[in-house]
C-alpha cells in the first residue's frame, strides 16, 4: 500500500489508537468513581476538618489560613485532619455531561443510565429556599472577599449544572430537563444582585453579595441565552446580553480578562478564561448576536497562544506554568473541543493535552492527580469535581469528536 491510500490507512489507524487510549482512560476513571461511590475530596474543603476548624475561632483570617493551607499543601493531608470524601453538586453536573456525551458517542445504555442517576441526584440535592433550581458547596467556604456557608448557591455551580440539564434536554428530548434549566434561570433573575455599568451589568456570584467576577457573570449569561433559545423568554435574553456586554467591555488590551475587576482579583488564569470563552460561544450561537465574535476570537487566540507549552502542558497563570493543575487540563480540552468548528488547530492541541494529562496526571488506579509541582513532587489528592468529573466530561467530549 503506497501513496495516498497508505497515508489514509495510517491516519485511520492512528485515530483508532487515540480513541482506544481515550476510552481506556475513561474506563479506568469510571471504575475508580464507582469503587469510591462517586465520593472524593474538594479543593476548598479545608474548613470541613473537625480537628482544626474549632481552632479558627470564627476568624476570617484563620479560616483562610486553614482552607488555603489544606488546598496548597503539596500532599493530601485531609485524612489526617478528619476531612471526609463527599459527593459534589458541581462534580455530579460535570459527570452528567460526560455520561451524556459517552451515550451519544457509543449508544451504550449503561452511559444513559449513569447520566440519569447523576441528573436525578442533582434534582434531589438542590439548595433550598430560593426562587429556582440552584446548587452550592457541601462545605463552608472562606474567600478573600466573603464567607459562604455550605448550601448557599453559587452562580458558577448553578450555571454549569444548568448546562448539564440543557445537554440532557437536547439529547434525551425530555421536557423535565428543560424545566430544571428554566428554573435555574429564574433563580438567576430573582435571587442574585446585578451591578449596573452604563448599559451593561454584572451578575453577582452569590445571593445577597457584591462579588463581580467575569467567569461567573459570563456563565450565568450563557445559561440564560441557551435556555432562551428554547423558551423564547425575552427577559433571559435581555439579561444575558447586558451581562455579556459587561465582560466584553472589560477585555484587556492584550485580549485577556482579569478574574475580577476589584484590585485584589487582578490575575489571569487558564481555566477561568476558558469559562469566559465557552460562555461567549454559547451566547453567540444561542442568540445569533454577532457583536461579540471579535472579542471572543481575540480572547481565544490569546488564551491558546499563552497557556500551553509545546508538549501540551497547560500553564496555570499567564506568566508561569507551575503548578500544573488538573482543572486547567480538563477545561483546556473542553474549550478546544467547543471551538474546534472555528479552529482547525484546536482538535490536535486538545489531543496533545489529553495525552500529556493521561501520561503525567492519571494514577494507575484510574483517578487523576490534583496538581503537579515538579517532575517529582505531585499532589495526588483525588478531588471529585476538580479532577475526576471535569476530566471525564472533557475526555468524553474529545472522544465523541474523534
Amino acid at each position: 500500500m503506497t501513496g495516498f491510500a497508505g497515508k489514509q490507512a495510517g491516519c485511520e489507524m492512528e485515530s483508532k489508537a487515540l480513541k482506544h487510549q481515550l476510552y481506556e482512560s475513561l474506563r479506568q476513571l469510571c471504575e475508580w468513581l464507582e469503587k469510591n461511590d462517586y465520593h472524593g475530596y474538594d479543593t476548598f474543603d479545608g474548613l470541613s476538618s473537625p480537628i482544626l476548624r474549632p481552632l479558627t475561632f470564627s476568624n476570617k483570617f484563620l479560616r483562610q489560613v486553614l482552607q488555603q493551607g489544606v488546598r496548597r499543601f503539596p500532599l493530601n493531608i485531609r485524612p489526617l485532619l478528619g476531612i471526609p470524601k463527599s459527593h459534589s453538586t458541581k462534580g455530579m453536573g460535570f459527570l452528567a455531561r460526560g455520561f451524556i456525551r459517552l451515550h451519544d458517542a457509543t449508544g451504550d445504555a449503561a452511559w444513559r443510565d449513569k447520566a440519569d442517576r447523576a441528573l436525578k441526584w442533582l434534582i434531589e440535592n438542590q439548595s433550598t429556599g430560593y426562587s429556582g433550581a440552584c446548587w452550592g458547596n457541601h462545605f463552608d467556604y472562606q474567600s478573600r472577599s466573603s464567607y459562604v456557608p455550605k448550601g448557599v448557591p453559587s452562580v458558577v455551580w448553578t450555571s454549569l449544572i444548568g448546562h448539564a440539564f440543557l445537554d440532557a434536554y437536547e439529547h434525551f428530548q425530555k421536557d423535565c430537563f428543560l424545566e430544571i434549566a428554566t428554573s435555574s434561570c429564574e433563580h438567576i433573575l430573582r435571587d442574585l444582585n446585578t451591578f449596573p455599568d452604563g448599559d451593561s451589568l454584572c451578575i453577582g456570584y452569590f445571593p445577597g453579595q457584591s462579588l463581580q467576577i467575569h467567569n461567573a457573570n459570563a456563565l450565568a449569561a450563557s445559561l440564560l441565552a441557551r435556555t432562551c433559545s428554547y423558551t423564547r423568554n425575552d427577559s433571559y435574553r435581555v439579561l444575558a446580553e447586558q451581562a455579556i456586554l459587561f465582560t466584553a467591555r472589560h477585555q484587556r488590551a492584550d485580549s485577556s480578562w482579569y478574574y475580577g475587576e476589584k484590585g485584589n482579583l487582578h490575575w489571569v488564569d487558564n481555566f477561568h478564561t476558558g469559562y469566559v470563552l465557552d460562555s461567549l460561544k454559547y451566547y453567540t450561537e444561542s442568540t445569533g448576536d454577532e457583536r461579540f465574535r471579535k472579542v471572543m476570537m481575540n480572547g481565544y487566540k490569546y488564551w491558546k497562544n499563552t497557556f500551553f507549552l509545546l508538549d501540551g502542558t497547560p500553564k496555570y497563570y499567564n506568566y508561569k506554568a507551575l503548578p500544573v493543575d488538573i482543572q486547567c487540563c480538563s477545561q483546556a480540552i473542553d474549550t478546544l473541543v467547543l471551538f474546534s468548528d472555528l479552529d482547525p488547530e484546536g482538535l490536535p492541541l486538545a489531543l496533545k493535552i489529553a495525552q500529556w494529562t493521561i501520561a503525567h496526571m492519571q494514577d494507575p488506579a484510574g483517578y487523576f492527580y490534583y496538581r503537579r509541582y515538579s517532575r517529582w513532587l505531585v499532589n495526588k489528592t483525588p478531588t471529585l469535581h476538580w479532577g475526576q468529573a471535569t476530566m471525564l466530561c472533557a475526555l468524553a467530549g474529545l472522544y465523541k469528536l474523534l
